[in-house]
């Protein structure tokens, strides 16, 4: 679900440099994907430290 979003904002964001569009627009799109995107690299440290818990160690 969050690839999908990031997917589409990146597309956004391209879209708006390559057509020239306002520099705010650009910028804002920017702003949102880099949310997106430590969302998602949050979410998948989430996961990563459950895994760790729930994994047995040997010694």
């Amino acid at each position: 679900m969050l690839n999908d979003e990031i997917c589409k904002l990146r597309e956004k964001l391209n879209e708006s440099i390559i057509t020239g569009q306002d520099y705010m627009v650009t910028y804002k799109l920017s702003i949102e994907l880099d949310d997106l995107i430590a969302k998602y690299y949050r979410k998948t440290k989430k996961v990563d430290k459950r895994k760790e818990k729930n994994c047995v160690r040997i010694q």
